[in-house]
């Protein structure tokens, strides 16, 4: 019996340290990778060699260390689905024994835990890190900013508390309710963590909308159009004449008239990019030209299209199945049983539409003209603008399982803290969500398809010049083929 005891403990703790390494493993190229599209964009001129530098560097890792996270709760959802599938499909191979659900259900307890400390904390430490000097009256160094900033993260907690204390009076004010604020890790930091994926929530559904039909925009920036009654020749002609006549303005103005050659270089700029996008379209192939623009945007509408398609079913299920709540019963487990009406072929597919969603509402939040000014340049951003970048794609990141659960985009249970969100489980709330999302979504699309419709009838109202349509305003300041500013 002890050598049984001995043999299970052994083979717990090999279980245990495999999974740790696996773990370790993935979130290292998880943080690799993270790191170089940090530098890809990061100012260059912050890297000094003064105490500045190490500043820097340590908000550098900081905000690597929570972008990598940020991945990996992007990743999670599915990674759970595939591997769902692949015990399903290969229940005794030897080689993918590795691929159990005690691992699962660690990466989502790793994943709320890291993105707690990232949100919570390293965030906020680098951000203020970064802008302390030190108090006054003390030696300037960085232990004066260390010092600085400690003070300020336990001023930050107390503020939070005291909030989070008053909003839970004001909705729930019953004695149980009360004293469980003052258990700080079972209660409190998950109710403030249910709080913030709720408004992540929000937030996705205010940007994936939008960055839904964004996308058809975004993608035909990236690809060949196709060439229709266009003589691109002629078009590559009168850039080039314009190029030069910009080049001959600045090389006769002098030094000292700082804003007309400042002017006159972003014009340059912009014919240059222009030039080169008409480069671009004459060297492609009548396949890309011709083909791969219409797949691509065939493929996007279809994509979308299933997107609502699926919310809407979810909504009747919402009305007739208790069981389509997010917060709903344990399932069968990992690897007992497909999530998917399809198996194999509707998981992809779920994983899919995941990602798709995910890159959806991270163009819709760049897109939103409150955070226009947010986007990342690339050698042109400051480390504050990436320290707030990297919290808002956190906040993005951790709400979308919770988001594609909700909306029924799949059926696979929340793990971990995911699932133990109070909210989840009000039907009031969660039928409002995906309403909201069904039709904000519709509403965008029709919208974008029907821009060119209703900027023709208002030219022909004449009412275009009273700007009641965005896409006559955005016609007014795109960029003509000259390189200047078309202005009413």
């Amino acid at each position: 019996m002890d050598a049984d005891e001995v043999t299970i403990r052994e083979q717990n703790f090999h279980s245990q340290v495999r999974e740790y390494t696996i773990c370790f493993l993935l979130f290292a190229i998880l943080y690799i990778v993270s790191y170089f599209i940090i530098t890809r964009y990061k100012r260059k001129a912050d890297e000094q060699e003064d105490e500045d530098a190490i500043v820097n560097r340590i908000s550098l890792f900081l905000s690597t260390f929570t972008l990598a996270v940020s991945a990996g709760a992007v990743l999670l959802l599915p990674f759970s689905i595939i591997s769902n599938e692949i015990l399903l499909s290969f229940p005794q191979n030897y080689y993918i024994q590795w691929l159990n659900g005690s691992l699962i259900h660690g990466l989502w307890n790793l994943a709320s835990l890291f993105s707690n400390l990232c949100l919570f904390v390293l965030m906020p430490f680098a951000f203020f890190f970064l802008e302390s000097e030190g108090f006054a009256g003390l030696k300037k160094g960085i232990q004066a900013r260390i010092l600085e900033t400690v003070v300020m993260l336990i001023l930050l907690a107390l503020l939070i508390l005291g909030i989070v204390w008053v909003a839970s009076a004001l909705i729930d004010n019953d004695a149980a309710s009360m004293e469980s604020l003052y258990d700080l890790w079972e209660f409190y930091l998950p109710y403030l963590y249910s709080c913030i994926s709720l408004m992540g929530c929000l937030l996705l559904l205010l940007c994936t909308p939008v960055g839904l039909s964004r996308m058809f925009t975004v993608m035909g920036q990236l690809l060949v159009k196709p060439t229709i009654l266009e003589d691109l020749d002629e078009e590559i002609y009168i850039i080039t004449l314009e190029e030069e006549a910009i080049q001959r303005r600045l090389n006769g103005l002098s030094s000292a008239v700082e804003y007309s050659t400042t002017e006159l270089e972003w014009e340059l700029e912009s014919v240059k990019s222009t030039k080169t996008k008409l480069e671009r379209r004459k060297k492609a192939s009548a396949w890309e030209r011709n083909l791969v623009y219409p797949a691509v945007m065939i493929l996007l509408l279809f994509v979308t299209s299933l997107s609502v398609l699926l919310v809407a079913c979810n909504i009747l299920r919402l009305l007739v199945d208790e069981t389509a709540m997010p917060k709903g019963s344990g399932g069968p487990g990992i690897g007992n049983a497909s999530l998917s009406t399809f198996g194999f072929v509707g998981a992809a597919l779920e994983i899919i539409l995941i990602f798709y969603l995910m890159v959806s509402s991270v163009v819709g939040f760049y897109s939103l003209r409150f955070f226009e000014n947010f986007t990342p340049r690339k050698d042109d951003t400051t480390m504050t603008k990436i320290i707030g970048n990297c919290v808002s794609i956190l906040v993005l990141s951790s709400a979308l399982p919770v988001m594609s659960r909700t909306l029924g985009i799949t059926r696979f249970d929340l793990l971990g803290d995911f699932g133990r969100f109070n909210w989840l489980g009000n039907f009031y709330i969660v039928l409002s969500y995906n309403l909201l999302f069904a039709i904000m979504t519709t509403l965008c699309l029709v919208r974008k398809f029907t821009s060119a419709v209703r900027e023709e009838l208002l030219k022909a109202l004449g009412l275009d010049k009273l700007h009641l349509s965005n896409s006559v305003r955005d016609s007014e300041t795109k960029p003509a083929a000259n390189g200047h500013q078309k202005t009413l």
